[in-house]
């Protein structure tokens, strides 16, 4: 399959990467304006998010998750910890590295903000069965896999 350069006219509707991007960033304003009252923005969003199914995760861990660089991501982790929402260990199998948990404070606040994103979710896909959530789900993860090898 070819997209090809010389139609300008129906190029962005047949690039799927446009609408991954534009899909990303109608979901990130979407999800941003339902959260900024919790005083989340999508930085620490995506941090709490990360500590959502690992109860701890290393900072770098929590970067790779959160598809963040790694200085924003320390930036992140230190600002919560200041506010009281994540606590950090020393990880019990090795001794080098730093791992992070949210407190009872920040997972609260996961679960308000959790909900926000739940009510986008179900707006946005209440017109996909199951099997095509899956499917679209699949082909998502098979795309990303082929760009991690480029």
């Amino acid at each position: 399959m070819t997209v090809h350069q010389d139609n300008p006219d129906k190029f962005k509707e047949n690039w799927p990467f446009f609408w991954v991007s534009q899909i990303n960033a109608a979901y990130a304003n979407a999800l941003e304006r339902r959260i900024k009252s919790y005083g989340v923005d999508l930085p620490r969003w995506r941090a709490m998010m990360s500590l959502y199914e690992d109860q701890y995760l290393s900072v770098s861990e929590i970067a790779d998750f959160s598809a963040q660089k790694l200085n924003t991501t320390t930036k992140v982790v230190q600002r919560m910890m200041s506010d009281g929402l994540v606590s950090t260990r020393v990880r019990p199998t090795d001794g080098r590295v730093t791992e992070v948990c949210l407190t009872d404070k920040g997972e609260k606040l996961r679960k308000k903000a959790f909900a926000e994103a739940q009510a986008i979710f179900e707006s946005t896909f209440a017109k996909l069965s199951d099997a095509e959530l899956a499917a679209l789900n699949s082909t998502l993860s098979d795309l990303f896999a082929s760009l991690k090898k480029l």
